[in-house]
């Protein structure tokens, strides 16, 4: 059973409801002023999804600064808008065009991705993706030619890409004392 969204109609029906009360407190100046009012806020949201478009245009599809900064960022709820303007760029869509649920994927240049799903243009669910370490430092060294050591600490190319690497609790390191 789909659930209504009552945005849908409240909102059209405040604006209704806007213009009759104007008008039946101050005529037509009334009526003129809410319908500014109201043209003016829709104009506010039409410039703020155009200047959150104009920004995800610089990018490619699909990629973020930092997937696990991303995840962190990410709440129930929170529109496809919002999710765009904070990565600047449009998500790669993973799923069937126009068919709910909506899946769109952010990677970053480490390899991390996250897929979020959107039902109504809502985030429902995410997930974060990281690639294993010692897999990485493997195809790192193999592209390169170089040997990678038992330990995986391999040479140059293996340790420049551990060092880059986001490790689990670093994040955690970051927040100050509860």
């Amino acid at each position: 059973m789909r659930i209504m969204n009552l945005g849908r109609i409240f909102v059209p029906l405040a604006g209704l409801l806007l213009l009759v009360g104007a008008y039946r407190a101050y005529g037509w100046g009334g009526v003129a002023l809410a319908a500014g009012a109201i043209v003016m806020f829709l104009l506010m949201h039409l410039n703020r999804t155009m200047q959150v478009l104009k920004r995800a245009t610089d990018r490619p599809i699909g990629t973020v600064a930092s997937s696990v900064m991303l995840n962190a960022k990410l709440k129930p709820k929170m529109t496809l808008l919002h999710v765009i303007a904070m990565t600047r760029a449009l998500g790669e869509q993973r799923s069937p065009k126009d068919q709910q649920p909506e899946v769109f994927r952010w990677a970053d240049a480490g390899g991390s991705w996250v897929d979020a799903t959107f039902v109504g243009g809502k985030l429902t669910e995410w997930r974060l993706v990281r690639p294993d370490p010692a897999l990485q430092e493997e195809a790192l060294a193999a592209e390169q030619g170089i040997g990678v050591e038992a330990d995986g600490a391999g040479g140059a190319a293996g340790s420049r890409s551990s060092a880059d690497a986001v490790r689990p609790g670093a994040a955690d390191a970051l927040r100050p004392p509860v």
